[in-house]
């Protein structure tokens, strides 16, 4: 059983909460191949051009390589 992993980064973005932005961007990962862990690495926001709070964050994601 292989013990190595390969580690992606990607950012989440949500108008509704940084949970939510965590959830889609793990989701997102996992149906491309099944995620191992993952760990929330930035979280940040801004408001938007029409007054709404964006929450944006920054997930490092391991994924086994081999099962």
């Amino acid at each position: 059983m292989s013990k190595t992993f390969e580690v992606i980064e990607r950012v989440g973005i949500s108008t509704e909460s940084i949970a939510e932005a965590v959830k889609e961007v793990v989701l997102e990962a996992n149906a491309e191949k099944k995620v191992g862990w993952f760990e929330v690495i930035e979280q940040r926001g801004r408001v938007t051009s029409e007054g709404k709070v964006e929450f944006q964050i920054k997930v490092r994601i391991g994924r086994k390589l081999k099962d």
